[in-house]
């Protein structure tokens, strides 16, 4: 289960900062240029003109780092999908953990959430096979004297 923790974990780090980046930086340069934006939004403010090199970053950002983290959160899904399985989460902590991979800054919440929890669990597991508490420092077994 310590391996797909690890992978779970660097493909929460990895698709978080992408999210992060592509939400809180690319979407405003490429955006916020005074057009429409999705044709939802009638006007955007006009910080970065179109065609300017902060525009032009914003849409490499949005176009390359978009895509990357598509196929990065599908990855993503499957690792923490696997972790549930093995830890054995419930539907509902299993759903929470995925959907939050989508939230900006709080998918990294959810990552620290799911590790504790199995962290947990791995020294409930190691603790029942050695049949002693695993927290237990030197200052607390008795020394002869």
């Amino acid at each position: 289960m310590k391996a797909a923790l690890l992978r779970y974990r660097v493909m929460a780090t990895v698709v978080g900062v992408l999210l992060v980046v592509l939400i809180l930086i690319g979407v405003p340069l490429a955006n916020f240029d005074g057009t429409s934006m999705w044709h939802v939004f009638p006007s955007t403010p006009a910080v970065w003109p179109e065609g300017s090199g902060a525009h032009q970053l914003g849409e490499a950002i949005t176009t390359y780092l978009g895509i990357a983290h598509g196929w990065l959160y599908m990855i993503f899904l499957v690792t923490a999908f696997l972790l549930s399985r093995k830890a054995r989460w419930s539907v509902p902590f299993t759903v929470v953990t995925l959907a939050c991979g989508t939230i900006p800054l709080v998918s990294f919440w959810a990552e620290r959430r799911a590790t504790r929890q199995v962290r947990a669990q791995l020294a409930e597991v190691s603790t029942r096979s050695t049949g002693r508490d695993d927290t237990s420092t030197a200052r607390d077994v008795p020394t002869a004297r």
